[in-house]
C-alpha cells in the first residue's frame, strides 16, 4: 500500500476493541435488519455493472459479502478499513462463504491507496457518519471518493439517518439512548463505543443535509431513499 504504521484516525482504537461482539450486536440491536439494507446497498452498487468495487470502511466484511453473493465473480471487490482486527475478522468470513478473490487491505479513507478513476462503485455501510459527524477530514475524505471514482462512477451510503416524522424521531432517538447506548453497552463490554454510535446516529445529518454534502463535492443525480420509516437510509450518487 506504501503505507507505513501512522498516525491513524481517532476512532481506530475504539472500533480496534468492538469485533469479538460486533456482528452477534449489529444482528441484535437492528433485529437482523442491518443485513436487509446491506443487501439493498450492495444492489445499488451493482446497478452500473461495474468492474472494480470498494467496500470503504469495510469493517467486517459485511457489505463485501454482499456484493460478491450478488455480482457472482463478475466483478473485482476490495475491502478497506484501517482497523486490523475488524480486517481480520473479514478475511475470515469471506473464506468461510468460499469468497476467497476478495481482496481485504488496510487504509486510511484519506489517503485511499487507488488512482484517480480508478474505481466504478464505492458502497460504504454505516461508516459514514464515521467520516463526517464532527470530522474535521470531512471533505479529505469526500474529495478522496471523488477522486478514485470514474466517471460515471456510482457513490453509495447505507447509513443510519432522522426520520421526518416527530414521533418516529422520537422513538428512535429513545431506543439509541436506552437500548443501543445502555444495553448494547453492557452486552458488548465496551460502553464507551456503543455510547459514542448512540449518540453520533441520534445526532447525524438528515437525508437533504446528505445528499447537499454530495452535491458540493460534486455529485450528480444524487437520491435518498428511506429504510424502515427513515430510521436508517440509502444515499446514492454519480459522479
Amino acid at each position: 500500500m506504501g503505507q507505513e504504521k501512522k498516525e491513524w484516525r481517532p476512532l481506530e482504537k475504539m472500533f480496534s476493541e468492538v469485533p469479538p461482539r460486533y456482528d452477534l450486536m449489529n444482528r441484535m440491536l437492528t433485529f437482523r435488519f442491518d443485513v436487509l439494507w446491506r443487501r439493498k446497498a450492495a444492489r445499488e452498487c451493482l446497478m452500473r455493472n461495474p468492474k472494480r468495487i470498494l467496500d470503504l470502511c469495510t469493517g467486517t466484511g459485511d457489505l463485501a459479502v454482499q456484493i460478491e453473493k450478488l455480482a457472482d465473480g463478475h466483478a473485482e471487490i476490495t475491502g478497506l478499513d484501517y482497523s486490523d482486527s475488524m480486517l481480520s475478522l473479514a478475511r475470515e468470513k469471506a473464506l468461510k462463504k468460499g469468497f476467497d478473490h476478495i481482496r481485504f487491505v488496510r487504509g486510511d479513507a484519506a489517503d485511499l491507496p487507488f488512482g484517480n478513476e480508478s474505481l466504478d462503485s464505492i458502497g460504504i455501510a454505516f461508516a459514514f457518519r464515521n467520516l463526517t459527524y464532527k470530522n474535521p477530514d470531512q471533505m479529505k475524505f469526500l474529495k478522496e471518493i471523488y477522486r478514485v471514482l470514474s466517471n460515471k462512477g456510482t457513490f453509495v451510503i447505507v447509513e443510519t439517518s432522522q426520520p421526518s416524522s416527530m414521533v418516529m424521531r422520537f422513538l428512535f432517538h429513545t431506543y439509541l439512548q436506552i437500548v443501543v447506548a445502555g444495553i448494547g453497552g453492557n452486552l458488548s463490554g465496551n460502553k464507551k463505543a456503543y455510547k459514542y454510535l448512540a449518540a453520533s446516529a441520534r445526532n447525524f445529518y438528515t437525508p437533504v443535509q446528505v445528499s447537499n454534502m454530495l452535491s458540493e463535492t460534486g455529485f450528480s443525480q444524487v437520491r435518498h431513499k428511506k429504510l424502515m420509516g427513515g430510521i436508517a437510509g440509502i444515499t446514492v450518487g454519480i459522479k
